[in-house]
């Protein structure tokens, strides 16, 4: 027999504690339909005010620490210093066509990191036309250095520093019009001092996830390891995705890809490299966004700034021997 019960059990009348549930129950509906407040989808417009003036960007919100559901990741490629000078077979040339033109995803954007007065890159008449054009074309321009040479940051006085980034930030904005927000260092290599200049100039510091391993080496123009590579790395990065210690941007979490545009034989297989990220991602069973790499500008910087580094203290992993030679 069920027992039966009679609203003389409560100390409130039995109207008031239906309209009470009633209440509960059309909150919680309301709750419901309304579901999470979304992230933004799009960057806020750029700071009109001078860089130093200018706001850090909100980083967007977190996964929680759960492995349970880690939203699908999205290749956020990157390339480091270039672009190259060379009047013949150009390789920034030919990166930019394979970007624009491949059979993985046509019209894939990328951050440039630019050398913007090296002797034979940035400081030559054909590399600032191909600043110009990765700009037109629609990819995010950044700044790697602004000396004669690629110069290591931390060895650099702050005064020295701070007229290198000066330059940089001015020449950026004169080639594209529109001004620099985020910055790599030259060999990885920062400290507490060297954020602080980058934030002085509306800097932010963006590193990576993998790295091709394709830094300029002389005399060097083959990999037996591009696979491999990407797949050892990407299998570390794995344990930070499945944990939820990765941003969430638009609903995918950016991986942050590094090549070397000046690299000849990078630029001549970069299509295969396009195709190795997908392969391995899906061997290690890390769903893939509907298009695996940012196409879109604004979407690609802002997932970019999401990522970057604020902190000296919060030592993110480098890639290669960079790890153990500073930190």
């Amino acid at each position: 027999m069920q027992p039966r019960f009679s609203s003389r059990a409560f100390n409130v009348p039995f109207r008031t504690l239906l309209l009470v549930v009633l209440a509960a129950a059309a909150h919680l509906a309301h709750a419901q339909d309304a579901g999470p407040a979304p992230l933004p989808a799009a960057p806020p417009a750029l700071c009109p005010a001078p860089p130093a003036l200018c706001p850090a960007p909100l980083a967007p919100a977190r996964l929680p620490d759960t492995p349970a559901a880690p939203a699908p990741i999205r290749f956020l490629l990157s390339f480091d210093d270039g672009p190259s000078g060379s009047s013949g077979d150009n390789s920034t040339v030919r990166v930019l066509d394979t970007l624009a033109r491949n059979g993985v995803q046509a019209g894939i954007k990328a951050v440039f990191f630019t050398q913007t007065r090296h002797w034979h890159g940035g400081g030559t008449e054909t590399g600032r036309a191909l600043i110009r054009r990765e700009h037109a074309d629609g990819h995010v321009v950044a700044l790697h250095s602004a000396t004669a040479t690629h110069a290591n940051h931390r060895f650099m006085a702050t005064a020295e520093l701070d007229d290198s980034l000066r330059r940089g930030v001015d020449d950026l904005r004169t080639l594209t019009g529109t001004t620099p927000r985020l910055v790599r260092p030259p060999f990885w290599a920062y400290d507490a001092a060297t954020l602080d200049s980058y934030h002085r100039h509306g800097l932010r510091m963006l590193l990576t996830d993998l790295n091709a391993n394709d830094g300029k080496i002389w005399g060097v123009n083959f990999s037996w390891h591009k696979r491999s590579n990407m797949l050892a790395m990407l299998t570390e990065t794995r344990k930070r995705w499945a944990a939820g210690a990765m941003h969430v941007v638009d609903g995918a979490t950016p991986v942050v890809v590094t090549f070397h545009d000046v690299n000849s034989y990078t630029a001549r297989n970069l299509e295969v490299y396009l195709r190795i990220l997908v392969d391995v991602a899906r061997e290690l069973d890390m769903p893939v966004a509907a298009k695996p790499f940012y196409d879109e500008r604004d979407a690609l910087e802002w997932a970019a700034l999401a990522s970057t580094v604020s902190s000296a203290a919060e030592h993110p992993r480098l890639p290669g021997f960079w790890n153990w030679l500073w930190q």
